[in-house]
């Protein structure tokens, strides 16, 4: 009887303490904080997934929009209007200063910005938690949306990258084989800005076999001389239908071979507008550039005309 009633001590013990943990640890392991480290190397505590965030970066404002979490974006800097749902949140002004007293008026959990670190005591010293990230190359989109992933406690940070490399890798594919090995030069505006080597534009032009001309020891996004390009000679260029317009009047330009072989292709301004963007939309970005080098393997790119619809490209 003795060991009996040892036994249901012991018994009734153990179910007293199964009790304790499930009104007393699980609520607590239910609200374990977030801890995230963004890219100026500090650490960001979320006592939950943020309900209400404020985007100041157009692509980090897409990026918590693929991942699922467009509806607690409760303000967006002036150029944030990618998914349409984001034109009608509040509207704070430029990404690098904002009208902070509107921004901490809506009392966002986290406020996520690119690399401006005075910004970033601003808003601290008036009590909002930043987390802040740089996005140049594909790499640091990659790790954005893993962070973002991990802000939002989803389950698999890392699914929506691999949906957008595989879409790059299957633009890839699609890129004739005669195209292999050829020069491109991609530019931003009439300044002569380009897409080198080392950035997001450059890494999935590189993924496709052609050669950028510009290297990755001169930046991301160098503003190169004419004499430097005169000088490298690409052999396809792309830029956005405006600056395209303005080619055969710059000097010398008409001996360049993408020139003279009329393989420039033009962007739309809503093309080029996914094209500039370090986010999730890169995968059609590469789709875009994939179109334009097989139109530039297919024969003759013409010019755009002077009057045309401003989103009209030249591909069908």
């Amino acid at each position: 009887m003795k060991r009996w009633a040892t036994a249901r001590a012991c018994c009734a013990r153990r179910v007293l303490a199964a009790a304790f943990c499930a009104l007393v640890l699980a609520p607590a392991l239910a609200l374990a904080e977030i801890v995230l480290k963004d890219d100026r190397g500090s650490i960001v505590r979320l006592p939950e997934a943020p309900q209400r965030i404020v985007s100041l970066v157009p692509s980090l404002s897409e990026s918590v929009c693929v991942l699922g979490a467009c509806s607690r974006i409760v303000g967006t800097d002036r150029y944030s209007d990618y998914p349409q749902a984001l034109q009608r949140v509040s509207k704070l002004g430029e990404i690098t200063n904002p009208d902070l007293s509107a921004l901490v008026a809506l009392k966002p959990d986290i406020v996520l910005t690119s690399y401006v670190p005075r910004l970033a005591e601003r808003l601290e010293a008036a009590g909002v938690k930043v987390l802040m990230l740089d996005l140049r190359t594909q790499a640091d989109i990659r790790r954005a949306l893993a962070l973002l992933g991990r802000m939002l406690a989803l389950p698999d940070p890392e699914a929506a990258w691999r949906t957008i490399d595989t879409r790059i890798e299957r633009a890839g594919r699609t890129v004739p084989a005669s195209m292999r090995g050829v020069s491109f030069y991609y530019e931003f505006d009439s300044s002569l800005f380009a897409a080198g080597e080392a950035s997001f534009i450059g890494e999935s032009l590189a993924r496709f076999g052609v050669r950028n001309i510009v290297p990755p020891n001169l930046g991301f996004f160098p503003r190169l001389s004419p004499e430097f390009i005169l000088r490298a000679d690409p052999q396809v260029m792309m830029m956005v239908r405006r600056s395209a317009m303005g080619v055969p009047k710059r000097a010398g330009w008409q001996r360049i071979r993408a020139v003279r072989d009329q393989r420039v292709c033009w962007f739309s301004e809503e093309e080029a507008d996914v094209l500039s963007r370090p986010g999730p939309r890169i995968g059609e970005a590469a789709e875009i550039m994939a179109r334009c080098l097989r139109s530039a393997a297919a024969g003759p790119i013409p010019l755009p005309p002077q009057r045309t619809s401003p989103n009209k490209a030249v591909w069908p």
